[in-house]
């Protein structure tokens, strides 16, 4: 009888232990709650997202809803926003603002929305004092009531302030940027007899820089020789931008660095089709 080889049964039954093997460790997977090296990309509108048990988004990057690529933390208990970067796509500005929350919603740290060189919130005081002649009799040049010096914080300052005189006089609001000189902001007539004229100034801080010095006088004086005047200061404080028409003109140096780092246009090619 003929020998049949047996090496051909051998080799088939060998083959099939190769895939059984191979067919398990395709079925084996790495742990994977470890990153050990390399990176995770995530784009095309992609988000991670981060839930609490109850259901409550703690954490998100990516791409939002309206369009901004945002990151965000929230507290687990009930949701609400603790810490965003971004998330504000809508046209107002507001985009990639860095703001903190409170946990009744509001805004209690930012930066500002329109202008980008100054703090948003808080709001802080500036510091304005009163002069030996805040109460002034008699004179009728001008003096200064109230002055002060502070740091560019926030863009635009407000103060709010009134005069009155018993004889009629006019009282002014000077503003100086840093190294310049004064600007008068306003003034105003302040009629004679016993009633208070209330005003109100609202300046951006022009010409200057976050963390600058900047300075605000109150100046008033009398009509006639033998008037008395007083000024007194109910507010002084900087506070953010509420639209685009209050950013404060940028320093000279801020301004020619802009223009210089600013893409040239494209020059005209006849063989580029618009």
């Amino acid at each position: 009888m003929a020998y049949v080889p047996q090496d051909l049964l051998d080799r088939v039954a060998a083959l099939e232990r190769e895939v059984r093997t191979l067919r398990g460790r395709a079925q084996m997977r790495p742990a994977l709650n470890e990153i050990l090296n390399g990176d995770v990309r995530i784009g095309e509108g992609g988000r991670l997202i981060c839930e609490a048990e109850n259901g409550n988004r703690v954490f998100m990057t990516g791409q939002d809803a309206e369009g901004d690529w945002a990151v965000g933390m929230a507290r687990s208990v009930d949701g609400t926003p603790a810490l965003t970067v971004g998330d504000e796509y809508n046209g107002s500005g507001a985009g990639q603002m860095i703001r903190t929350w409170s946990r009744a919603g509001e805004v209690l740290m930012m930066d500002d929305a329109w202008a980008d060189r100054f703090l948003g919130r808080p709001w802080l005081p500036f510091p304005l004092y009163p002069t030996a002649l805040q109460g002034y009799e008699g004179g009728t040049s001008w003096n200064y009531a109230w002055v002060g010096r502070g740091p560019a914080q926030n863009a635009v300052a407000v103060i709010r302030f009134s005069t009155i005189s018993t004889q009629g006089g006019q009282v002014r609001v000077n503003y100086v940027p840093p190294g310049g000189t004064a600007r008068t902001l306003g003034t105003w007539t302040i009629p004679s007899g016993s009633t208070w004229v209330d005003r109100t100034i609202t300046q951006p801080l022009d010409d200057a820089d976050w963390g600058d010095d900047v300075v605000f006088q109150i100046e008033h004086r009398n009509s006639v020789s033998g008037g008395v005047i007083e000024t007194r200061v109910f507010a002084s404080y900087t506070r953010n931008t509420f639209s685009a028409s209050e950013v404060p003109d940028a320093p000279a140096a801020v301004a020619a660095a802009a223009t210089s780092e600013a893409p040239a246009e494209a020059a005209d090619d006849p063989e580029t089709e618009v």
